[in-house]
């Protein structure tokens, strides 16, 4: 009886000693790694509005696609976007709204879609300048040959985050 016993109680103090090991780590890094979120997303702003100080507004008002918004104190907005392209979120995408309510600028994040292919929506400008000046989330765009699916995905994020400015303006201005 004690040979079968005995590894199942060595198995289980395995798995709780891993699992508090787990833990502890989890605790002893998750505020570094929240400051450095943090860092990298205010340096996407200053990427996008230049040196400035922004707020940021911890709602992304029912758009499980928005990751964040910041507003800086002269009513520019920035909003963090994750979409799909081809790839699963791989799109994350900082897009700029000018305190007029339009579109000034995209700054990439993170990319993850096929390198030479759906990194086109990334390396071709004339491709992102077609979303500049936009007040309304757009409805078609002129996609890249070769990276349908991405240029789709931006025009998704893009079109996200106009929406979430756009319905909420009031309310993502008034946290500044």
């Amino acid at each position: 009886m004690k040979e079968k016993v005995m590894p199942t109680i060595v198995l289980t103090l395995i798995c709780v000693v891993s699992a508090a090991l787990l833990v502890f780590s989890h605790e002893l890094t998750k505020d570094r790694i929240a400051d450095q979120k943090e860092q990298k997303f205010n340096k996407s702003v200053e990427a996008l509005f230049g040196e400035c100080d922004s707020t940021l507004i911890d709602d992304n008002f029912g758009h499980d696609e928005v990751e964040a918004i910041a507003v800086t104190s002269d009513g520019k907005t920035a909003i963090q976007v994750v979409a799909d392209g081809y790839s699963k979120e791989g799109i994350n995408i900082l897009v700029g709204i000018d305190e007029n309510g339009a579109l000034s600028g995209i700054d990439f994040v993170s990319l993850g879609e096929t390198p030479g292919l759906g990194s086109k929506v990334r390396d071709i400008e004339s491709f992102r300048e077609q979303f500049i000046g936009i007040t309304e989330a757009p409805e078609d765009v002129d996609a890249i040959s070769g990276a349908t699916f991405s240029s789709k995905g931006m025009r998704k994020a893009v079109a996200a985050a106009m929406d979430v400015y756009n319905e909420n303006k009031e309310a993502i201005l008034g946290g500044r």
